[in-house]
């Protein structure tokens, strides 16, 4: 017969804290308690499972192999109380709470404007918390209980994680006036190659969707590209600039001054597209606040991104 254990959601807490922040002063502070508040906590939690959870000669401390599964196992638990939260909000048919979005660097400045205005109108009892993150770093975030959702291109094919399509955009082309296919309606690849290609650094999906349309090799100092920015405005502004080209969004080329919109063209495989995604895992657990965070990302949407429906969709890769 087993044992009951007398295990309290406060220590589990306290145990995730001490997990992410490895340092019991640190985890303290993120849990606004005392340290020895936590330390004491920790020490109960360990005597009443008679095992280590942390190995505390080491610093940072990190967990010990039996700690590792305690906590998979605690943040699981956790999830599962936040539940009861959300039963109630759903009876009540109130659409409140918090939400923690990481959403990429390639559709926040276009998106967020927008979503951040419609959710203080038409949900204000909804509180977001939005981080700026690449792909990767949403993916793990989201696997650790970090974030509740997250914004980004897709198809990723990752077990476990759930895309719901937002948009599907084009990939435009942005030409500086000098550039010999300035006067194509349509540049195909060779006028590309052939010239500066100014791409977006590493760690950006959009940068290897880009290497992937143009057919570039992606090998740094190959005389296609001369430097990299984490910003398609940068971008935008070095080929105003320095002459060459790049590669940017359908939305982002929305959002231009009408002068600079002279120097938009579609590549001839315009049939290419972008799909855009809210991603969760299988565990969340607010589905009211996850229908009414969709419901307002479509009414951002661009009329002009609302009919991309036929098209390729580019694999998305971080590497």
């Amino acid at each position: 017969m087993s044992r009951t254990l007398n295990i309290s959601l406060i220590q589990l807490e306290y145990l995730i804290a001490l997990d992410e922040h490895r340092h019991f002063i640190k985890a303290a502070e993120a849990c606004f308690v005392t340290q020895p508040t936590l330390s004491m906590q920790i020490k109960k939690l360990e005597d009443e499972l008679g095992v280590k959870l942390f190995d505390r000669s080491r610093q940072p401390v990190i967990p010990t192999d039996v700690g590792s599964l305690v906590i998979e196992q605690a943040r699981k638990v956790l999830r599962e109380t936040q539940k009861i939260d959300n039963v109630l909000q759903e009876y009540k048919g109130t659409v409140s709470g918090d939400l923690v979005i990481g959403i990429i660097p390639t559709v926040s400045p276009y998106l967020m404007p927008h979503l951040i205005s419609r959710i203080s109108k038409d949900f204000p009892d909804i509180r977001l918390h939005v981080k700026e993150l690449m792909t990767e770093e949403i993916v793990r975030m989201l696997r650790e209980d970090h974030l509740d959702v997250g914004i980004l291109a897709t198809p990723l094919n990752e077990d476990g994680i759930i895309e719901k399509p937002v948009f599907n955009e084009k990939f435009c082309l942005y030409l500086n006036p000098e550039h010999p296919a300035f006067e194509k309606d349509h540049p195909d690849v060779n006028d590309l190659i052939s010239n500066k290609l100014w791409l977006l650094s590493e760690g950006n999906c959009f940068r290897y969707q880009t290497i992937n349309l143009c057919s570039v090799k992606d090998n740094r100092g190959n005389g296609h590209f001369d430097y990299e920015s984490g910003s398609i405005e940068t971008l935008i502004r070095i080929v105003n600039l320095e002459g060459g080209a790049t590669v940017i969004p359908e939305w982002a080329s929305l959002e231009l001054p009408d002068e600079q919109k002279k120097n938009l063209r579609m590549l001839n495989n315009e049939a290419d597209l972008r799909e855009v995604s809210l991603v969760y895992t299988r565990n969340f657990a607010k589905a009211k606040l996850l229908d009414s965070l969709f419901e307002v990302l479509i009414k951002c949407v661009p009329e002009n991104l609302k009919s991309n429906s036929e098209g390729r969709i580019l694999k998305v890769t971080t590497r």
